[in-house]
């Protein structure tokens, strides 16, 4: 087998046959002639794609390997690593993107052929959108590198055709940095739009941390636009560029290299400046950059890397530019940078500070914040609050703090991205019109900066807001209250009737996988990812669980979901506990996200409430489980069923129909309760309810 050839796991496999892992490690014991193992290791072996592709075609498993996956497969097989192949590739689609006619006679040359003229190529094309120079961030590959990169390149000119190069480049690289999540920290899609409508319609913008190029990508386009970036990964810069490069007509430069260190645009004076720094660095330069000039507002402590980048992208700024940067919320509390954060105020720098709700970018499990910060310069002189001074300098009014938690609304587990924009980006607009804020109780004021500036300087919105509960609190706790009561009597009419012993039953039991085989049901994978902004639905894991409707969008690039049909069976594949759910009309037509099975039950043989009902029995899924060392994993074909005729399954049908029912309404009445007692709580605390 040559070296170059491509290999695929257990879990490509699954993959490119729509089954589960367990299905492909039966194939091997089950079939003597299933592809031999070229690679790996013992418990986790590679097999040759292309061997592993004819014997799918042969078992009649696979009619034909779809174009994404195989172009995926290539990638992810490609002998100098996936990030190496997406650069090839990115400079290919650039190529076919710029110059398709010159891909056109270049594809029509022999593999050898094509592999030696493709660095000329490309050095033309890069030349033209980058600059030339060894300094800028994309370098040619050589022809040697090249010679195993040339079917993954035909594949992926062939992707582009279908998809076009933008949107071909964009799966590719999503899919690698889904594969990668623990080598990358990209900027998701919803607040790298809100950071760039923070930075307004500008003409240069700099993100001196760009990482994948998440935040630059997000800025409005314009005829003039210039961007800017900077990372200290080579190959997190190239792939910036050639993103960039391909979804617009931007000005683009890029460069590897530590910005604090090794600053590649020490003249540049931008418009904007947007950043996600890395957080909690403590070997971010503080011992050989003491004397640096960037520290205008103070030099920064070693706990406090954040700080450091705050005033680089401050240094970077043209008089009156705006820097937005998504911080840690410590950074605006810890005592160690109080005298900064102090300085940055009183000069009126510091203009806004956004509490955004977890989950909304890494780490998901704290609250980020957004700074919004405003060079000085002769249009935007600061304003002076009363007659306030400190040292005859001008006392800036006020800064704006924002808290949007309070938008999410409760058991939502995907941020309402376009309610959290629209209401970040109004208040923060009325505040730069008028210098304040209208006062929103739990969400937004404006602050006087002299009441800031005491011995913590404490910054973090939630700590200066006014409580939710101030203003309507009564009228919500008494509609609560109203929505339990009768909630907890239907509770009480649909609590099931007192169990009677029945007979020893010793069914006869089949599985999951028999009555697929046998066409009494359809069983299939959920593929669906979820993305900002997209029209169709998407069922999750979690909507599953908490029984919710479906709370993701399907993005608009995604290969064909497979839709839910009302009578569906929905299985969660992963994490402890028994759950189903029968897809009703509301649901009926949402995409089937991952992690999630589908059993479509043939209505002649199966009733979909007997079929739900049994899968959640606690032995059934624990004889179908198997345990890694952090999840549960069901292997959803093990299940088992009693073979009962129609009639009897429609008696256990509605039984089950009735305990779901029972089941929701007990679940809806632990919420609302849940919402009465800490209501009542925060009322008695903030003196807006009476204690008797």
């Amino acid at each position: 087998m040559p070296t170059s050839a491509t290999e695929v796991t257990a879990a490509g496999i699954a993959r490119l046959a729509g089954v589960g892992r367990a299905a492909v490690s039966n194939w091997r014991r089950r079939h003597a002639d299933f592809p031999k193992p070229v690679g790996g290791t013992e418990t986790s072996p590679s097999f040759a794609l292309s061997e592993v592709e004819d014997w799918l075609r042969r078992q009649g498993k696979l009619a034909e390997v779809p174009l994404r996956e195989r172009v995926w497969q290539q990638l992810t097989g490609h002998p100098e690593g996936p990030g190496t192949a997406l650069l090839h590739i990115g400079c290919e689609l650039l190529l076919v993107h710029e110059r398709p006619t010159d891909w056109l006679e270049l594809n029509a040359l022999s593999d050898r052929r094509l592999a030696e003229l493709l660095p000329d190529a490309y050095d033309k094309v890069l030349t033209d959108r980058f600059g030339a120079g060894r300094h800028r961030a994309v370098q040619v590959p050589s022809t040697e590198a090249l010679h195993a990169s040339v079917p993954l390149l035909r594949a992926a000119a062939q992707l582009a055709a279908q998809l076009g190069t933008p949107r071909a480049f964009e799966f590719l690289l999503g899919r690698h940095l889904d594969a990668n999540s623990r080598q990358y920290t990209p900027t998701p899609a919803g607040p790298a739009e809100l950071i760039a409508r923070l930075a307004g319609p500008v003409r240069t913008v700099l993100d001196p941390a760009c990482g994948t190029g998440a935040l630059l990508r997000a800025v409005a386009a314009r005829p003039d636009l210039e961007l800017h970036g900077q990372d200290s990964a080579p190959e997190l810069a190239a792939l910036t560029a050639l993103r960039l490069a391909l979804a617009g007509h931007a000005h683009i430069r890029t460069q590897a290299g530590d910005s604090l260190r090794a600053d590649a645009f020490p003249q540049l004076r931008a418009d904007a400046v947007v950043c996600h720094p890395p957080f909690n660095e403590r070997n971010w330069g503080h011992d050989e950059l003491a004397y640096d000039p960037r520290w205008e507002y103070g030099f920064p402590a070693r706990t406090e890397s954040e700080l450091a980048w705050v005033q680089h992208a401050l240094a970077r700024l043209a008089d009156g530019g705006t820097a937005v940067l998504l911080m840690p919320p410590a950074a605006a509390s810890r005592r160690s940078g109080r005298r900064i954060r102090a300085d940055l105020l009183r000069r009126g720098v510091l203009r806004a500070v956004i509490a955004l709700p977890a989950g909304a970018a890494p780490p998901h499990n704290i609250p980020l914040h957004l700074w919004i910060l405003r060079r000085p310069g002769p249009a935007t002189r600061p304003q002076v609050h009363g007659s306030a001074r400190t040292g005859g300098t001008p006392m800036p009014a006020e800064l704006l703090l924002m808290d949007t938690a309070s938008l999410v609304p409760e058991g939502q587990p995907e941020l309402p991205w376009p309610a959290l924009q629209s209401a970040v980006t109004e208040a923060w607009e009325a505040y730069e019109r008028t210098g304040t804020a209208e006062e929103q109780p739990g969400l937004a004021r404006a602050l006087a900066v002299i009441d800031l500036l005491d011995d913590d300087v404490d910054l973090a919105p939630a700590r200066h807001l006014p409580p939710s509960t101030a203003a309507g609190g009564i009228e919500q706790l008494t509609s609560v209250r109203e929505k339990l009561t009768d909630t907890l009597r239907l509770t009480a009419e649909l609590t099931p009737p007192a169990a009677e012993p029945a007979p020893d039953a010793r069914w006869p039991l089949t599985t999951i996988g028999e009555l697929a085989r046998a066409g009494a049901l359809t069983l299939r994978t959920g593929n669906a990812a979820v993305a900002l902004g997209g029209t169709v639905p998407v069922l999750t894991d979690h909507d599953v669980f908490t029984a919710a409707a479906p709370s993701g969008t399907l993005p608009e690039d995604h290969e064909a979901p497979e839709l839910t049909e009302e009578g569906d069976v929905v299985v969660p594949v992963l994490g402890a506990g028994s759950v189903t759910r029968v897809i009703d009309a509301a649901t009926a037509g949402a995409a089937l996200g991952r992690n999630l099975s589908l059993l479509r039950p043939d209505p002649a043989a199966l009733d979909p409430w007997f079929l739900a009902g049994f899968l959640r029995g606690t032995a059934n899924n624990r004889q179908a489980s198997s345990y890694a060392s952090t999840a549960t994993r069901l292997d959803v074909r093990r299940l088992q069923l009693p073979r009962l005729p129609l009639e009897q399954q429609r008696a256990y049908g509605e039984r089950f129909r009735a305990l779901a029912a029972f089941e929701d309404t007990l679940r809806q009445a632990t919420r609302l309760g849940e919402r009465l007692v800490q209501g009542t709580y925060d009322g008695l605390t903030d003196g807006t309810i009476a204690p008797a």
